[in-house]
């Protein structure tokens, strides 16, 4: 092989290792934000499970009976 093409294969294999660098680190980058996601998720649907358990559970008793409830004022 000539002097030139083997600098020529040599640029590429580092310009492919950037590549593969650049690559690996935006991987990480992603999966931390997908994890960081996950946890949000799970933190929501918990709060959200505890708010619907509360409203099933709200006593009805307290709500005032809409009958009793005066017209609006546009009537």
């Amino acid at each position: 092989m000539t002097e030139k093409l083997i600098e020529q294969l040599e640029a590429r294999i580092n310009d492919l290792e950037c590549q593969v660098a650049f690559q690996e680190q935006t991987i990480e980058d992603l999966n931390s934000a997908l994890s960081q996601q996950q946890l949000q998720i799970t933190k929501m649907q918990d709060q959200m499970k505890y708010v619907v358990g509360k409203v099933k559970n709200m006593d009805s008793s307290n709500m005032e009976d809409p009958a009793n409830e005066p017209p609006p004022p546009h009537y």
